[in-house]
């Protein structure tokens, strides 16, 4: 074989990097070591895999066309080298997930994953949907778990589970008690909401197509209980989904509202890279999240 693990290790990193110094520190080698193994890379097969930018090494078409293959083959290499040091059948895997699915259903689902094979090692990231697929696309992340519908050639999505966001107001607001909310109503009242980016918000400006434009947003903020407590103390009307608010509905520290003439249903999905080897570590989560 003309190629080494160790010298595509040194082409991922820095592809991710964008400079080989990062990219070594990140491998914990000499800078030197790591611009030897990216040149020898290039010179066995006479060809450029960066286009070099100042001090920043940019992916050309040939490095983008070995990318994915690169990854995979990796990926494959260490599940090969868990299984001869471990003995494990399957090996860490790096997952995001969006605020929502991240606080209120990843963490339950890797708490029972954790509680039934405790050497799993499974990391999770939570961020906004447009930040998620993002990593994503960049192979940061083996699979993402997202709220808002993307559209993305180099993505494969997959529909996990329903969901529905909830209009809500504090106990103490004039709608509180109101049988129907009417788009006027909707209007005429301040929103606290989550920020643009994330599948929440991308799901409640579908939900008042018509009527979005007069809608006043008082607040955006980027926390699910941040807006629950804006909410309570009166700052507006709030829009999440059901899951989040679940135990404040039951309290009594929030109040749903019956908005039956828009529509607040949304589907939960998996995205992973087209491209990226689906390891028995990425699977067994696939089949943890599927199960619950």
């Amino acid at each position: 074989m003309r190629f080494s693990l160790r010298q595509l290790e040194v082409f991922l990193a820095t592809a991710h990097f964008q400079n080989v110094s990062k990219a070594a520190d990140s491998l914990a080698m000499s800078q030197s070591a790591a611009s030897s193994a990216l040149k020898e890379l290039e010179s066995q097969f006479d060809i450029l895999l960066f286009d070099r930018v100042g001090k920043r090494l940019q992916l050309n078409e040939q490095g983008r066309l070995i990318r994915s293959r690169a990854e995979a083959l990796l990926e494959q290499a260490r599940e090969v080298e868990q299984a001869l040091m471990q003995h494990k059948d399957a090996g860490p895997v790096k997952v995001g997930a969006t605020l929502t699915i991240g606080n209120y259903l990843a963490v339950s689902i890797l708490s029972r994953l954790k509680s039934e094979q405790p050497e799993a090692e499974v990391s999770l990231s939570v961020a906004n949907t447009q930040q998620i697929m993002e990593r994503v696309l960049n192979y940061d992340l083996d699979i993402g778990m997202i709220e808002g519908e993307v559209q993305h050639s180099e993505l494969e999505i997959i529909a996990w589970r329903e969901d529905d966001l909830c209009v809500f107001c504090a106990p103490g607001h004039p709608l509180a008690k109101q049988q129907l909310i009417s788009d006027q109503d909707l209007v005429d009242n301040h929103w606290v909401l989550r920020e643009t980016g994330s599948g929440t918000r991308q799901a409640f400006d579908r939900a008042l197509h018509g009527i979005l434009s007069n809608i006043k947003v008082n607040l955006e903020l980027q926390h699910t209980e941040a807006i629950k407590n804006a909410v309570s103390s009166g700052l507006g009307l709030g829009c999440l989904s059901r899951i989040s608010l679940q135990e404040a509905f039951k309290r009594g520290d929030l109040i749903e509202l019956n908005v039956p003439q828009r529509d607040f249903e949304r589907t939960l999905y998996f995205i992973m890279h087209k491209k990226k080897y689906r390891s028995a570590g990425v699977q067994r989560w696939l089949d943890y999240c599927e199960s619950m």
